[in-house]
């Protein structure tokens, strides 16, 4: 996990999110431990509180579980669920800014596929 953090946003949220990240591109599958909170403590040179904050975010979710003196690991569905989220909050919040500025530039689907960058799995 990269450590540069941001001051828009508390760091346990900032954790959260890339922990978030990790299970949405695949990184962390269902079952997959997560770093124990000690190692990503020392690696981003936070305090293991804070981790710990993130961690228990998590597990309010619904995203993970802990297992008594194993450690947290992902649920399953934990991905789908993040998904859902994503895609409403993406639809709710950033879609309609992004088509404004479309329409605003008068920007044709075909144009906007064209630009598009191919996808590695393409």
């Amino acid at each position: 996990m990269d450590p540069d953090w941001n001051d828009s946003q508390p760091i346990y949220r900032q954790l959260r999110a890339r922990v978030v990240a990790m299970i949405l591109d695949g990184e962390l599958k269902e079952g997959d431990p997560l770093p124990s909170v000690r190692n990503v403590a020392t690696e981003t040179r936070v305090n293991p509180l804070t981790v710990l904050k993130a961690y228990q975010q998590l597990a309010d979710d619904g995203l993970v579980e802990k297992r008594r003196g194993r450690g947290m690991f992902i649920n399953a569905g934990a991905r789908e669920l993040l998904l859902q989220g994503e895609r409403q909050r993406f639809l709710a919040e950033q879609w309609p800014e992004i088509r404004a500025t479309i329409e605003r530039l008068g920007l044709s689907a075909d144009e906007l596929l064209v630009a598009a960058p191919k996808r590695a799995e393409d």
